[in-house]
């Protein structure tokens, strides 16, 4: 769901269901890096409702582009953090059958 003054595509209000902090503050994060952000913030209006409301202001581009550039990059940043689980991961049961088959 979102929220906004039509007029105005540079700031909006997005309200996502079924979330809490762990993804509003990846998001804030991520917009808040963004040279085009010049505001974005959450809030949850009540502890026991699961939405967070998230609020942009952008400089130039409108609040919706500024938002799914954001949601890429913080999909990217959590690939680049998965692609380096599964290696650690991998390379640590590597090294755990190799120790096994010098112990044999």
């Amino acid at each position: 769901m979102e929220e906004g003054l039509r007029e105005n595509s540079r700031s909006f209000t997005f309200s996502l269901v079924n979330e809490d902090h762990t993804l509003a503050n990846a998001v804030r994060f991520t917009l808040n890096q963004n040279p085009m952000v010049e505001l974005c913030a959450y809030s949850i209006p009540h502890p026991s409702d699961n939405i967070v409301n998230i609020a942009i202001q952008s400089t130039d581009k409108s609040a919706k582009a500024v938002f799914n550039d954001g949601l890429q990059d913080l999909r990217s940043m959590c690939q680049i953090v998965r692609d380096s689980f599964d290696k650690s991961v991998n390379d640590f049961r590597a090294e755990l059958q190799e120790s096994s088959e010098s112990k044999n």
